[in-house]
């Protein structure tokens, strides 16, 4: 049987989910294009000396692992759903603004520090390795932009559970979804710890900043579109 309360919850991430939904669907598949135009651009036309990053002990203890590319690859749905959650015009613009400063940061390091993993002998079925390469390949390494926006992510998940009135065993979730994604980075052979720490911290300081100056706590989420749907709302 359903209790109240989680009926209320299933019909609150409906309402979310539907909130700005061409908006968001647009927003996104755009972002990403010019994302991965920029990454890629970046990575085929480096104006410095490519810098191999430095392998730490913990690089050579983790083995590469084939099975981790379903988490590594997983980013990108994971990515999305703090976007499907906002109900809010406002902050998904402040949103979607913060992860384009994170970009911009990882490019511009990308370009005056470009970057690399140090080869590594991989005996393994090639068929997913090969066709991710293609596009994701070992250079822009530092920092990892997969962790960054893990991270920042993870972060922002963790307040929309809140704010939901998730239960606690949701957050856990998401914080292991996180911390598999970075893993994965690690176990594909895609980045060192090295790239990983300066990617988390990336993505920590970017929710950070936006938290301090995006104008949290100052208004309340859906305010400006329960005003737009209903007049009355105004005189509260």
């Amino acid at each position: 049987m359903i209790s109240f309360s989680k009926t209320g919850k299933f019909h609150d991430l409906a309402r979310r989910v539907k909130s700005l939904f061409w908006l968001k669907t647009l927003g996104g598949m755009g972002f990403m294009v010019l994302f991965f135009w920029g990454y890629i651009f970046i990575l085929k036309h480096s104006v410095f000396p490519v810098t191999e990053m430095p392998a730490l002990a913990i690089d050579r203890w983790i083995p590469y692992q084939n099975s981790a590319w379903l988490l590594y690859i997983s980013l990108w749905l994971y990515v999305q759903l703090p976007v499907i959650l906002f109900e809010n015009r406002r902050e998904l613009v402040r949103y979607g603004v913060a992860s384009a400063i994170i970009s911009v940061i990882g490019f511009a390091i990308f370009i005056f520090w470009p970057t690399a993993v140090p080869p590594v002998v991989i005996e393994a079925d090639g068929a997913v390795l090969a066709m991710v390469r293609s596009i994701d390949t070992t250079g822009n390494s530092c920092p990892s932009l997969h962790v960054a926006f893990s991270v920042f992510t993870a972060l922002w998940l963790d307040r929309f559970i809140q704010r939901m009135g998730g239960a606690r065993w949701v957050r856990w979730v998401n914080v292991v979804w996180s911390l598999g994604i970075v893993y994965s980075t690690l176990a594909t052979k895609q980045h060192v710890v090295l790239d990983a720490v300066g990617g988390a911290a990336l993505g920590y300081v970017g929710r950070l900043v936006q938290a301090r100056f995006g104008g949290e706590g100052r208004t309340k989420e859906g305010s400006d579109d329960v005003a737009q749907t209903n007049p009355a709302a105004r005189k509260l």
